[in-house]
C-alpha cells in the first residue's frame, strides 16, 4: 500500500524561491495535503474448502491439490486426433464411481478441472474431456487458440452427435477403469449443462444427470430419458430459466424424475462466478452444491 506526499513534494520543490536570511514574513496559511485515497479493493474470499473453487481460484485450488489428476488421451470413435482429457482420482480404498464433467462453452479450463478436483474430493473419479480435441490449429483443443472467444467458436462448431459420440467414448473408457465401480453421471455446466440433460436421452445406462443452468433437449427427446435429472439455474437468468416450468411440467407428465432449483438473485454460471451479485451467486453454490453431491452418492453408490 503506499501514499503519496504531496505535501512534502511541494516542500522541496527546486523552483521554490530561497529563503530571506533575515526576518522573514510569516507564511500565509496553507492548507493541508489530503492523502490520495487508498483503493477500495476487497480482500479475497478465503475459499470454502467445502465447495468447488471459483474461476479466480481454480490455479491455486488445483496447484495444491493432494490429489492424483493425470491427462489422458481416449481414442476418437470418429478417427484423427484422441480426445484429450482429464481424470481425477479420489483417494480411496473401494472402487468408485465416476462422474462425466461437461465443460461449459469455454471449453477445457482450469475451472471445469478444479470442479473435477472437488469431485474427486467427494469420493468420485472425475473426468472432463475435451470435447473440441482436434478442432483447433493443428489438431489441437481448447488450449491451441489463444482466445477465449475463439474456443467458444469451436464449441458451437461440434455437433450434437459429435458431442454425444465424444461423450459415449469418455464413458466407456472410464467406467473401464481398474478403479471404477461400472456406474457413471454427468454434470455440466452451461452449454454442458444443455450437453448433460441431453446426455440423459442418449444414454439408458446413466445412473443421473447434473444441470447447471443448461437448456433442455427436445420435448421427444425428454420422452427418452431414463435416469433421474437434478438442475440448478440462477433466478436472473431468464433465458435459461424461462425454460424450467415447461420442462417441470412435462417431465412430470412422462413419469420422468426432474428435481429443478431456482435461486433467487443469482446469475447465468453462479458456481463459477462465485463472488458475483453481492452474493447471491455464493448463495447459490453454497445450496447448490451439497445437493449435487448427495444426488451422485445416491446415484453412483
Amino acid at each position: 500500500m503506499w501514499l503519496p506526499l504531496i505535501a512534502t513534494a511541494l516542500l522541496l520543490s527546486p523552483q521554490a524561491p530561497a529563503a530571506p536570511a533575515t526576518a522573514p514574513p510569516p507564511a500565509a496559511p496553507q492548507e493541508k495535503a489530503t492523502p490520495a485515497a487508498a483503493p477500495q479493493t476487497a480482500a479475497p474470499r478465503p475459499r470454502d474448502e467445502k465447495l468447488p473453487a471459483s474461476e479466480s481460484q481454480a490455479k491455486a485450488a488445483l496447484d495444491k491439490t493432494p490429489r492424483h489428476g493425470e491427462y489422458v488421451d481416449v481414442k476418437n470413435p470418429a478417427g484423427g486426433p484422441a480426445i484429450r482429457t482429464w481424470v481425477e482420482y479420489p483417494e480411496r480404498k473401494e472402487k468408485a464411481g465416476v462422474v462425466l464433467v461437461i465443460h461449459e462453452i469455454f471449453g477445457l479450463s482450469d475451472w471445469a478441472r478444479a470442479v473435477a478436483d472437488q469431485l474427486a474430493r467427494e469420493g468420485f473419479i472425475a473426468v472432463v474431456p475435451d470435447l473440441v480435441s482436434g478442432m483447433g490449429p493443428n489438431g489441437g483443443g481448447s488450449d491451441s487458440v489463444s482466445s477465449r472467444d475463439d474456443v467458444v467458436k469451436l464449441v458451437r462448431a461440434l455437433t450434437p452427435d459429435e458431442a454425444t459420440a465424444r461423450l459415449n467414448a469418455v464413458r466407456d473408457y472410464a467406467v473401464h477403469l481398474p478403479a471404477a465401480n461400472g456406474k457413471s453421471a454427468t454434470v455440466g455446466f452451461c452449454w454442458g449443462g444443455g450437453r448433460s440433460f441431453a446426455y440423459a436421452a442418449t444414454h439408458p445406462d446413466l445412473a443421473g444427470a447434473v444441470v447447471y443452468y443448461g437448456t433442455p433437449p427436445e420435448a421427444a427427446d425428454l420422452a427418452r430419458i431414463k435416469a433421474p435429472v437434478l438442475g440448478f439455474y440462477g433466478g436472473d437468468d431468464a433465458r435459461v430459466t424461462a425454460t424450467v416450468a415447461p420442462t417441470e411440467a412435462e417431465m412430470k407428465k412422462l413419469g420422468k424424475t426432474y428435481e429443478p432449483h431456482v435461486f433467487e438473485g443469482a446469475g447465468h454460471g453462479f458456481l463459477r462466478a462465485q463472488d458475483d451479485r453481492n452474493g447471491a451467486n455464493l448463495k447459490a453454490t453454497q445450496q447448490a452444491w451439497p445437493r449435487t453431491v448427495a444426488f451422485l452418492r445416491e446415484r453412483l453408490k
